[in-house]
């Protein structure tokens, strides 16, 4: 009898747990995109302008290798949380206004394009310099030389690395709820916090390993695909 009673209270409590549920997940989905947007965005920002950094110490220009070191010194040595707080409530002191959404691209985008610079620096690196005289006996022009022969081989040097940031980037974007954005974690925790309940956040880290997933699946893909270049 007890047995059954215990059985009983069990099935209802999976079902409310289920119902309450799909309740929260609409506002957790909606947080979702919220956090996606802030990904895509950086990502598309801060991997073109990592590039051109890592392009730009290579060239000979003392106060500007001193400038890059200085600005990539600064990002990768105080914290991603720090460099938001500054930029959406330090610099409004000095009359630089920024909204949530805008401050918190810019933060994470300065901060990823210094870690690019360097994953990207390193691959510059390789490049044997045989490779560049080369190019200019076939008479190939500076860009022709970064887009033909540099390019593709760096890209294939640098894939793993840059990947293992962009799965950091997936989990960095939970700081944007520090600006009050609605994000993900945002969501979360107002629902756990609204209805004393861990689920919203158990949901939450199950979204966020699905995304995780998708960029492991996507990085094999790609990595793959350039295994044709030895």
């Amino acid at each position: 009898m007890d047995c059954a009673i215990l059985e009983s209270i069990k099935q209802q409590t999976e079902v409310l747990n289920l119902s309450y549920s799909l309740e929260i997940l609409p506002s957790l989905l909606h947080g979702a995109v919220t956090t996606l947007e802030v990904f895509a965005l950086v990502l598309l920002f801060s991997i073109p302008l990592g590039i051109l950094i890592a392009f730009a110490m290579q060239l000979k220009w003392k106060m500007l290798n001193w400038f890059i070191h200085i600005y990539i010194w600064v990002m990768r040595g105080t914290p991603l949380l720090l460099q938001l707080i500054f930029i959406y409530y330090v610099l409004p002191s000095v009359g630089i206004r920024l909204d949530r959404l805008p401050a918190a691209l810019i933060a994470f985008t300065l901060n990823y394009a210094a870690y690019f610079a360097e994953i990207f620096r390193g691959g510059i690196d390789t490049i044997p310099k045989g490779q560049y005289e080369a190019a200019k006996v076939l008479k190939f022009t500076p860009g022709a030389t970064i887009r033909y022969i540099v390019l593709p081989q760096v890209t294939k040097i640098v894939l793993p690395s840059v990947f293992n940031e962009i799965m950091s980037l997936v989990k960095d974007t939970s700081l944007v709820y520090a600006l009050g954005i609605s994000d993900l974690i945002l969501a979360s925790r107002t629902a756990a916090n609204r209805d004393a309940s861990l689920v919203p956040m158990f949901l939450a880290g199950a979204i966020y390993l699905i995304v995780i997933g998708i960029v492991t699946l996507v990085a094999k893909r790609i990595e793959k695909k350039f295994s044709y270049y030895k």
